[in-house]
């Protein structure tokens, strides 16, 4: 890590001509990762990442740099080249720097760097191998993977503060591909959270987690085309969250916000959703695969709630597009590495459990679709327009759930949708998985109960929804 001394030079050179703030973030970081493909070791890999990110603020202009030369003199000249993108006087100085402390709700008890390779390699085989085991000829393809990082962050700025933060995480993902005469299906999970491998043993186990992509394929594989039109449809609890997080989560953030590039400008203190939806976004979940304990610009990780009773009442912020918002920012900055510049980006965000159960919402759909995982899809935050790929959907028919459906399309306005969600259940349940955007990809949580959309626009080959 760098000294504080040196950072108070870096952070001097980068203000002496006119910028308002300067911010140093250091990394240092190790990964590793091996892939079992069809029961074989495939791939086994380790890599490191060190490095400094430096950026200026002068209103609302902002210049961002970074390098591996951690040398005074790399440092000091990267802070020069980027103040020398101003031409002014100097209007801020840093005499000394105040470490920032915050709670470490994240510990991770025994270190990945202390569990050998071949344990890693083990505890994935066993879920490749339980596929192995079933011996389904369809099963044409599968792999299962095992990752973990251990990253080191230390973040000093111009106003008097410096933080670091050590983070550990893991995770554990199979894929399994199936195929007959008609054609394929493919099927993941991916559980992940910032614990020690121990999680991977006791709580999401491989052999569950694997069997439990394998089954799904195989009787996706056996579905019959999904029916198309406008029709009630269930989004089941988990990963059914993406679709909020993709086509009302992202509006909500400074980032689109500050710029009037959101479908949700102006909506402040104004129903957008629903009486029966709350959402937050909350970095403070112990251990969660998206919290943080201070972000990427210094500020205390936060419980945001974004919605309440279908009122707007926050956004995601980060204190450069907060100035344009006459704000500061709320602990939602983030980045993947040194090489990005931060912005406000999610967490953990998710709806709230409501009042229902998910019995009483398939009960009181008497035709209908039941969508329980996502592959994939697009969303515009200007206008909230999505569309979202169902990698796992079933028709519901008198309040039943009855056969698989593949091919099913979910399209509408995330504006739109907020509105039409009447029922929400209280099973609420969270989905790991890595959210790519300007400041890169990075982990975040997606959640919510289970809940019906009224109506909505189903796209698929099987014709007309019949009883």
């Amino acid at each position: 890590m760098i000294s504080k001394k040196l950072a108070i030079d870096v952070l001097n050179e980068a203000l002496r001509s006119g910028a308002d703030y300067a911010e140093i973030f250091y990394e240092d970081s190790t990964a590793y990762s091996v892939e079992i493909e069809n029961n074989k070791v495939e791939r086994s890999s380790s890599n490191s990442t060190q490095g400094v990110g430096i950026r200026l603020l002068r209103g609302n202009e902002s210049v961002y740099g970074y390098t591996n030369d951690l040398t005074r003199k790399g440092l000091i000249g990267l802070a020069g080249s980027l103040a020398n993108r101003f031409n002014g006087e100097r209007v801020l100085s840093v005499e000394d720097l105040t470490q920032i402390r915050a709670k470490n709700r994240n510990p991770v008890v025994h270190s990945y760097d202390d569990v050998s390779k071949e344990d890693k390699i083990a505890l994935i085989r066993e879920g490749t191998q339980a596929i192995a085991d079933l011996g389904d000829p369809r099963i044409v393809r599968y792999t299962g993977t095992f990752l973990n990082n251990h990253r080191f962050v230390a973040v000093f700025n111009s106003k008097g503060k410096w933080f670091k933060r050590d983070s550990e995480f893991g995770r554990m993902m199979y894929q399994v591909i199936a195929a007959d005469q008609n054609g394929f299906e493919s099927a993941y999970e991916g559980p992940g959270a910032q614990q020690d491998i121990s999680y991977f043993r006791t709580k999401v186990t491989p052999k569950d987690t694997a069997l439990k992509a394998a089954n799904k394929a195989l009787l996706m594989l056996t579905a019959a085309e999904c029916p198309s039109g406008r029709m009630p449809v269930v989004i089941g609890n988990g990963w059914g969250g993406v679709l909020f997080h993709e086509a009302c989560g992202h509006p909500l953030e400074a980032s689109a916000i500050a710029k009037g590039l959101s479908c949700f400008n102006g909506m402040y203190g104004k129903p957008i959703a629903s009486k029966v939806v709350s959402a937050v976004d909350d970095s403070t979940i112990p251990g969660a695969w998206g919290s943080i304990d201070i972000d990427d610009e210094g500020n205390l990780g936060s419980k945001r709630q974004l919605i309440k009773d279908g009122i707007l009442v926050d956004y995601m912020v980060d204190d450069f597009n907060g100035r344009r918002m006459g704000r500061e920012g709320n602990g939602a900055c983030r980045r993947q590495n040194y090489r990005y510049c931060p912005t406000s980006r999610m967490s953990n965000t998710y709806i709230e459990n409501g009042k229902s159960t998910k019995e009483e919402i398939i009960a009181a759909t008497k035709l209908g679709l039941y969508a329980v995982g996502f592959n994939g899809g697009s969303v515009d935050p200007t206008t909230g327009e999505f569309n979202f790929g169902c990698s796992e959907a079933y028709i519901i028919r008198d309040g039943k759930i009855c056969e698989p459906v593949k091919g099913a399309t979910l399209i509408g306005k995330g504006n739109e949708i907020l509105q039409k969600i009447d029922m929400v259940a209280n099973d609420l349940e969270l989905g790991q998985g890595m959210c790519g955007a300007a400041s890169g990809s990075i982990r975040t949580n997606v959640g919510q109960p289970t809940l019906r959309v009224s109506e909505i626009t189903v796209g698929g080959r099987g014709g007309e929804l019949k009883l």
